[in-house]
């Protein structure tokens, strides 16, 4: 049995094991290569995702969001009344998952000339500052006790 060793590990890393998660699975998918895509910005807050997705038709795709992912699935289907003499373009499905964010909106998505666009809008995020009261335990002073300081004495004779 092998032990997997976590980057997570710290007792200073507390509530990350969903991001730990989160990275197995997008390496199990970052072995895809098809269909190839771009990320690009556009704009302060707006992102866009490009997947070149040649001989799909708006009918063969589906952009979906599943929890914290966008799910691009693709599926051609065989076109029974045509034969082929050579035939070097399959049609073939693909699935490609992006894990997003948390506040990241899927905006729209357009099919324009083979290649799919998915407009994202990511929130720019406000410095959130919030002081935490502290509160003395139940077995503490009482509202009308003072505290007291006690002197101690260093032992004077060791040696």
């Amino acid at each position: 049995m092998t032990t997997r060793l976590s980057l997570f590990n710290s007792p200073l890393l507390l509530g990350f094991d969903q991001f730990e998660r989160t990275l197995d699975r997008i390496s199990k998918n970052s072995a895809e290569g098809y269909p190839p895509y771009n990320i690009e910005q556009i704009g302060e807050d707006g992102l866009r995702i490009t997947l070149a997705v040649a001989g799909f038709t708006m009918d063969d795709l589906t952009v979906q969001t599943e929890d914290n992912q966008l799910v691009i699935r693709g599926r051609q289907t065989d076109d029974k009344s045509r034969i082929y003499l050579h035939r070097g373009i399959a049609a073939r499905q693909f699935q490609r998952s992006f894990v997003l964010a948390e506040g990241i909106d899927v905006v729209g998505a357009t099919l324009d000339n083979g290649l799919l666009h998915i407009d994202l809008k990511r929130p720019i995020p406000e410095p959130k500052v919030r002081t935490i009261a502290i509160q003395q335990p139940a077995g503490g002073l009482d509202d009308g006790a003072t505290a007291r300081t006690i002197d101690v004495t260093p032992e004077t004779g060791r040696s």
